[in-house]
């Protein structure tokens, strides 16, 4: 993937991916924010904002956070959508595990030609998410959105849609995937334990316990 005039680095891509996605849940992308992202040291962070600052693919407001400019969106869009299209392709085509499809996609977002992207879309059928209820960029770099929150903040009596599982653990997948907590499962909240205790679900006919951390970490929406 290249600018108009330079190409992008496959840590210059991931900068930009990460930045796009920690917007996608907070109002600022800060220094922190995208070194937790990435699971790097703050002083890398700098140093990359001053480049992608000068390819002029970000803007960065000292005490505002990094702002992706119109290019660095389309540039991180197209990333993102070669990445969410090879996890759903590996794990339904290939039937690769949903905890393990991300670290395969990380491998292989970087180098698949425009075609090759192309012909993975058309064999899923133009898909709008991935297996972890993540949306796929379209080709014209336009996104469906879902309004969401944490099931963390559902309170008790309410009935929700699980929506979103974030993907950078594998063993927390593996533990929702066990319990069965796919996007498009509903949940109903029947109990909540005390100081940040597990919450009580009811979930694909069966009581299971899901502690806090867990559940931060899954998106939902009211059942219909």
């Amino acid at each position: 993937m290249q600018t108009d005039s330079t190409p992008l680095s496959q840590a210059m891509e991931n900068y930009l991916r990460a930045i796009f996605e920690v917007l996608e849940r907070e109002e600022r992308a800060t220094t922190s924010a995208i070194a937790g992202r990435l699971g790097v040291a703050s002083a890398s962070v700098t140093a990359m904002i001053k480049k992608l600052s000068r390819l002029r693919l970000i803007r960065h407001e000292p005490y505002q956070g990094v702002r992706l400019t119109p290019a660095g969106e389309q540039a991180a869009l197209e990333i993102i959508r070669h990445h969410r299209l090879l996890e759903l392709y590996l794990s339904e085509a290939l039937g690769v595990p949903w905890e393990q499809v991300h670290t395969e996609a990380e491998r292989l977002e970087h180098v698949i030609s425009e075609d090759l992207e192309n012909r993975i879309a058309t064999a899923l059928g133009d898909p709008s998410f991935d297996p972890h209820g993540s949306p796929i960029p379209a080709r014209d770099g336009t996104m469906q959105r879902v309004k969401t929150r944490r099931l963390s903040s559902v309170t008790v009596g309410e009935t929700v849609t699980v929506v979103e599982v974030s993907d950078r653990d594998p063993e927390l997948l593996r533990y929702l995937g066990g319990l069965q907590l796919y996007p498009g499962t509903t949940v109903h909240v029947t109990g909540m334990e005390p100081f940040e205790g597990p919450m009580i679900l009811q979930a694909n006919g069966r009581q299971i316990m899901l502690g806090k951390q867990a559940a931060d970490r899954v998106r939902v929406t009211p059942a219909d």
